[in-house]
């Protein structure tokens, strides 16, 4: 029995097997939409803030490459 899952973009059923290209996604336009959600940060991790501003700082102390 072939699982399936439904497109996080717009609900429709995808088998979970190799053939199927975007899966998760249904196609490459359901792909690019939830990608393009990301890049315009509509989407979030939960996460500790205070971790957060820890690795900022970090990054921050680093030196640089010239």
């Amino acid at each position: 029995m072939t699982k399936t899952v439904k497109c996080p973009q717009c609900g429709k059923a995808v088998k979970w097997v190799p053939e199927s290209k975007y899966r998760p996604f249904c196609s490459d336009r359901c792909k690019l939409i939830d990608f393009g959600g990301w890049a315009k940060e509509e989407h979030t991790i939960p996460g500790d803030p205070a971790f957060d501003d820890l690795m900022s700082q970090e990054l921050d102390d680093m030196p640089t490459r010239h």
